[in-house]
């Protein structure tokens, strides 16, 4: 076969229950189709496409340059060798709520199994960089909203993700924290989804949480 055999939605489903059952799902980077396959030959769980990754191979820096059309292209050939659940960096959702919307409809056509969705300023900065700034509350809240209103899947993973600890310094209730970032968050260790979200009174950093839904 040159594709994977497993269906986009059948990956999405492996992705849910693997989440839901005991243990640490283990997604390295993959950069291109080729070390996808590596990846699934290695037998980790699942595959995420970084957009620091795709801008520096497209010769760009990390700063909101990239386009909706160049990630979605770049995670389709990757998703589509592998018959691991691969997840993608969507940044801001390349714009406003209703282009949100859009992002996370192109990104179900490109056969990946979700993507996380952060809380920055547009254009955003990578999150290794200083001077970050985040949105206010409310917007966080449309984005993810519209995120999951846009997805036809309901398998498809949405998953917020936060740059509040670099730009307000704490996670901690008296800086504002995203209690609200999703109205029905599920809790989930950082080590199993690669990202991590507040949204709920924070616990200490170490325990900190990230919302998917």
């Amino acid at each position: 076969m040159l594709y994977a055999q497993a269906t986009p939605s059948a990956k999405r489903v492996a992705l849910r229950e693997a989440l839901a059952a005991p243990g640490i799902l283990r997604l390295p980077g993959a950069f291109n189709p080729l070390s996808a396959r590596l990846i699934e030959q290695k037998g980790f769980e699942g595959v995420y496409v970084s957009g620091a990754v795709i801008s520096a191979d497209l010769g760009l820096p990390d700063i909101g340059l990239t386009t909706l059309s160049e990630v979605a292209g770049r995670a389709q050939q990757i998703a589509r060798t592998t018959d691991l659940p691969t997840i993608v960096d969507a940044d801001t959702g390349f714009g406003e709520p209703m282009n949100v919307a859009r992002t996370v409809q192109t990104l179900e056509d490109a056969g990946v199994a979700g993507c996380h969705i952060e809380d920055q300023v547009n254009p955003k900065r990578c999150g290794h960089l200083d001077g970050k700034q985040t949105v206010d509350l409310a917007t966080a809240v449309q984005r993810i909203k519209a995120a999951v209103d846009g997805r036809r899947d309901p398998d498809f993973l949405v998953m917020a993700r936060t740059d509040v600890r670099a730009s307000e310094g704490s996670l901690l209730p008296s800086t504002g924290p995203r209690r609200s970032w999703t109205p029905a968050p599920t809790p989930c260790s950082p080590r199993r989804c690669g990202t991590w979200r507040s949204s709920r009174p924070s616990p200490p950093p170490s325990t900190s949480r990230c919302s998917r839904t």
